[in-house]
C-alpha cells in the first residue's frame, strides 16, 4: 500500500509484531547439530571424532569456548584412543570413514561390543553400506550391533529402505549369501522396493481410487504430488507409476500427510509380509540359528554328483542351546515408555506378557485396518488381532504381580536347556532342491559354541521318508512314532513307505480330529485292526483311524514290525 506521493505505508501493528519475532528468537537457544550435541552431552574428552572439519569450538571447564584447529593427524590420534580405549566414544562421518577401521580388532586393546548407531544416512547407500564396513571386519572378537536411528517423520523410511535394499543386493553379489551383507539388521517389511512392497503399492492405488483410504483422495493426491493415476476415461492406467517414483513425491507432503499415508502402507506391506510368513514362502535370506552345543549323530550320503564327485548329505544333529530371556528391568523400562503398554497374564498358564501396540494389517479389499498388539514372554514375542486379544485368556494384572511372576519365569527360562534334534540336508543342494519339502524354504546356519557351523536347508522327520524314497536312498530305520504324531497333529502328511505305502494324516470327522491311514491295502485291514486301528464306513467308503489317546503306541508297532 502506498499514499499519494508513492511512499509505501507500513502497518505499526505488523512491525510491533516482527520486532517481537526477532525479540524472541534471538533470545533462544540455537539449535546445534547432532555432532555438536553429541560432544557437548559425553564431552569432548571422552569423545572420538574423525570428521573432516579442521575448526570446532571446545567448552572449556570455565564455560567459555575457544576455537580449536584441527588437523590430518588430529583425526588420527583420535581413532587411535579410541581403539586403545581411552575415548570410549566415537563419531566419524564419511570423511572420516575411509580407509580406517573401527571394529574390535583382536589386535587392539578396546575389544569391546561395538554400538553402531547409523544417523543421518542421507541418498547415498554406498556411503551408509562403506561405513557400517568400518565396525563390522574379520579378525575382530565381537561382531557390532547395528542400530538405525530415525525420527517420528515417516519419509525416513525412505533412506533406511533404500540402505536395506542396497544390503541385501550386496550379499547377493559377493557371497552369493542374501543376508551377508544385511546381518538380520531390517526386517522384510522394512525394505520399501521389494516383491512385497511393489505389490502393496498397487493394492494402495485400488483402494484410493476407490475412494477406501482415509489419509487423502484421488484428486487431492494427483494434484500435490503430479502423478497422473487415471486416464482420460477416468480409471486407473495400466502402467502405474515406480515405487522409486511415488516414494519420492511423498516426501514433499506434509509432515502429518506423509504420516498417514505411510501407515496405510506400511500396513498392506506387513500384510502380505505376514501371510508369507505364516505360508512359509518368506525369503529372508540364511536365518543363523545360534546353539551352545552342536552334536552330530548321523550323516546320510544323498546324491553323489557323477562329473565333479560333490555330495549332497541329510545331517542328523543333536542341539543344546539355553535362552536368553529378557530381564525384568528391560521390559519395564519398555512399558514406561510405551503409554499404550499393559501388563496380562494367561489365566489358564499362569503365564505373563507385556502388551504393547504393533504394525496393524490392512484389509486389501475394503481398505479397513486391523488392529494388532505384540505379547512380549521372556523368551519369545507373539502377535495377535485386538479382537482375538478380547476373546482369548489373556486378562489385565497389576504392575507388582507382573513382575515377580515374570522374575520366576526368567529365573527358570535361564536354568533349562532345550535340547533337539534336527536334519539338515548340505552340501550340493541344488540338484536335490526339488526333492526338499516344498513347505519351508529357508536356508539355516548353526553355528555352536566352538564355531562350528553347517549350513543347508531344514528337513523335519516326516519328510524323510518321502526325501529317501525321491532319490533313491535306502534305509533301515523308520520314522520315529512320536515324530509322526507330533508332525500329523501339526497339520502336516506323512507319506510312508514301510511296512507298505500309505499316508498318515489328520481329518476332520463330525468337528473332532482324527489321525487317518490313507491308502492302505484293502487286505492289511485285519493286520492293522490288531495293532489297534479301527475302522469306520464313511459315504461307502472304508477309512481307517488311530485313536488320539494311544495314537504313539499304535504308531511305532505299525512303522516299525513287518506284516
Amino acid at each position: 500500500m502506498v499514499d499519494e506521493h508513492g511512499h509505501p505505508v507500513y502497518n505499526p501493528e505488523a512491525e510491533a509484531a516482527r520486532a517481537d519475532l526477532i525479540e524472541r528468537l534471538c533470545a533462544m537457544p540455537p539449535i546445534m547439530s547432532a555432532l555438536d550435541a553429541l560432544l557437548e552431552h559425553f564431552g569432548h574428552d571422552n569423545v572420538a571424532e574423525v570428521t573432516g572439519r579442521t575448526k570446532r569450538l571446545v567448552t572449556t571447564s570455565d564455560g567459555r569456548q575457544k576455537l580449536e584447529s584441527r588437523s590430518a593427524r588430529t583425526s588420527q590420534a583420535e581413532a587411535a584412543a579410541f581403539m586403545a580405549g581411552k575415548k570410549r566414544n566415537l563419531i566419524f562421518s564419511d570423511a572420516g570413514g575411509t580407509g580406517r577401521s573401527y571394529h574390535a580388532s583382536l589386535d587392539a586393546i578396546n575389544q569391546e561390543q561395538r554400538v553402531h548407531l547409523l544417523l543421518e544416512p542421507g541418498w547415498r547407500a554406498d556411503r551408509a553400506i562403506q561405513g557400517l564396513g568400518r565396525t563390522h571386519r574379520t579378525h575382530q572378537a565381537t561382531p557390532p550391533l547395528f542400530r538405525p536411528v530415525t525420527t517420528d517423520c515417516k519419509g525416513e523410511l525412505r533412506f533406511t529402505s533404500t540402505i536395506a535394499r542396497r544390503l541385501d543386493s550386496l550379499g547377493a553379489l559377493t557371497r552369493g549369501q542374501r543376508q551377508t551383507g544385511g546381518q538380520g539388521l531390517f526386517d522384510p517389511a522394512d525394505n520399501l522396493e521389494s516383491e512385497y512392497a511393489c505389490a502393496a503399492l498397487l493394492s494402495w492405488f485400488d483402494l484410493l481410487a476407490a475412494g477406501k483410504l482415509s489419509s487423502t483422495t484421488l484428486d487431492d493426491f494427483q494434484h500435490r504430488t503430479g502423478l497422473e493415476l487415471c486416464d482420460k476415461d477416468g480409471v486407473l492406467k495400466d502402467e502405474m507409476p515406480p515405487i522409486q517414483r511415488w516414494l519420492n513425491r511423498i516426501l514433499a507432503l506434509p509432515i502429518a500427510l506423509q504420516n498417514s499415508i505411510f501407515d496405510e502402507f506400511l500396513a498392506l506391506i506387513e500384510t502380505r509380509v505376514s501371510a508369507a510368513r505364516d505360508a512359509g514362502r518368506l525369503d529372508v535370506g540364511v536365518e543363523t540359528i545360534m546353539v551352545d552345543k552342536a552334536t552330530l549323530i548321523d550323516d546320510v550320503v544323498l546324491r553323489t554328483d557323477t562329473l565333479t564327485g560333490a555330495t549332497s548329505h541329510l545331517l542328523t544333529i543333536e542341539i543344546a542351546r539355553r535362552r536368553n530371556p529378557v530381564s525384568l528391568e528391560r521390559i519395564l523400562r519398555i512399558a514406561d515408555g510405551d503409554g499404550s503398554a499393559g501388563f496380562m497374564v494367561n489365566r489358564k498358564s499362569g503365564k505373563v506378557a507385556l502388551r504393547t501396540r504393533a504394525r496393524a494389517l490392512m484389509e486389501e479389499k475394503e481398505g479397513t485396518p486391523i488392529p494388532r498388539v505384540e505379547m512380549m514372554r521372556p523368551t519369545r514375542n507373539e502377535y495377535m488381532r485386538e479382537s482375538d486379544l478380547h476373546e482369548s485368556a489373556w486378562e489385565e494384572l497389576d504392575r507388582e504381580t507382573f513382575s515377580s511372576i515374570w522374575s520366576v519365569e526368567v529365573e527358570a527360562a535361564r536354568e533349562n536347556i532345550d535340547s533337539e534334534t534336527i536334519r539338515l540336508a548340505t552340501g550340493l543342494l541344488l540338484p536335490i532342491w526339488s526333492a526338499l519339502p516344498s513347505d519351508h524354504l529357508a536356508v539355516n546356519r548353526i553355528v555352536d559354541g566352538e564355531g562350528r557351523s553347517w549350513l543347508g536347508r531344514l528337513v523335519f522327520d516326516d519328510h524323510v521318508p518321502r526325501l529317501f524314497t525321491k532319490l533313491g536312498v535306502r534305509r533301515s530305520e523308520s520314522l520315529p512314532a512320536d515324530a509322526a504324531v507330533r508332525a500329523v497333529t501339526a497339520g502336516r502328511s506323512i507319506d510312508v513307505t514301510y511296512p507298505f505305502p500309505f499316508t498318515i494324516k489328520r481329518s476332520m470327522v463330525n468337528g473332532s480330529p482324527r489321525i487317518e491311514l490313507a491308502g492302505c491295502p484293502h487286505d492289511r485291514l485285519p493286520w492293522l485292526k490288531f495293532m489297534g486301528c479301527f475302522t469306520e464306513v464313511i459315504q461307502y467308503r472304508t477309512r481307517i483311524f488311530v485313536p488320539l489317546a494311544a495314537a504313539q503306541e499304535i504308531l511305532e508297532k505299525v512303522l516299525v514290525q513287518e506284516v
